[in-house]
């Protein structure tokens, strides 16, 4: 069967023109690439169009609105993601334009989808109080505590997001005074965060005991798990709770949800 022209525009879009032209982190492309398996399966289970049959003329702004709304009330996203997967729609076509002109009429009609907008929402922080709390938990006297205990200082330190704090390289850190690490977003874009002399301490600890000293470990990630792999969302979610379950046996300081963006 000869391949469809969405099929065609979205395997370069994804494997050349995001990496190679926009420079995209891996992470963007990810998230581009869990948009269109959700079309897909949209098409599928609710339009009965299986995958080799979708065109670029099947994804119409009609279709695609559908699609939005079945995120929504289906797959009970919230709007800030319905309004991600809308983004990473209008990419994709702001692209299909540029080399299927005589489209151009369908595809604006397509990138016209406006975002829904949110209530805005109170952001979440922890006191400094319960901060305090929670960073005497972990178990100074084993080297998974002292991670611990150093990456949730990071943390509280840059309000870095979750993902730039799994992304955070030993080259990353430049520790000679004023210390600071690098962190790099979305986008790619980076910035630098200065840390505090405690963290700094910290740091200087944590990357001798584990020998990430060495030159040839710079490009090595700074927080691992057991088996020296990088940590995933679900790990950090899982170190936090773990702690936040600790300080709520001595006080009601800590909520009993936390996640990474209330530190």
């Amino acid at each position: 069967m000869k391949p469809t022209d969405f099929a065609k525009h979205l395997t370069e879009f994804l494997s050349v023109y995001l990496p190679s032209q926009k420079n995209v982190s891996k992470n963007t492309i990810h998230s581009y690439r869990d948009t269109f398996k959700l079309l897909i399966k949209y098409c599928q289970e609710t339009k009965s169009i299986p995958a080799e049959r979708i065109t670029l003329d099947i994804l119409t702004s009609g279709l695609l609105t559908g699609f939005l709304e079945w995120l929504e009330t289906v797959r009970k996203c919230s709007i800030s993601t319905r309004n991600q997967r809308l983004s990473a729609i209008h990419s994709f076509f702001r692209y299909v334009q540029a080399e299927e002109p005589s489209g151009l009429f369908h595809f604006q009609k397509v990138i016209a989808i406006p975002s829904k907008k949110a209530n805005k929402t109170v952001v979440e922080h922890l006191t400094p109080e319960a901060m305090k709390l929670l960073l005497e938990q972990p178990d100074r006297g084993c080297l998974k505590g002292r991670r611990d205990l150093t990456l949730m200082s990071v943390l509280y330190d840059t309000g870095a997001r979750v993902q730039e704090l799994i992304d955070i390289k030993v080259s990353d850190l430049i520790l000679d005074t004023p210390a600071v690490v690098v962190l790099t977003g979305k986008g790619n874009k980076t910035r630098r965060v200065p840390l505090m002399k405690n963290t700094l301490s910290l740091l200087e600890r944590y990357i001798v005991e584990n020998n990430l000293d060495k030159p040839w470990k710079n490009e090595y990630p700074l927080f691992t798990n057991n088996q020296k792999n990088k940590l995933t969302k679900e790990g950090i979610a899982y170190i936090i709770s773990k702690y936040v379950e600790l300080s709520r046996k001595t006080s009601t300081l800590v909520p009993s949800k936390v996640k990474p963006h209330m530190f």
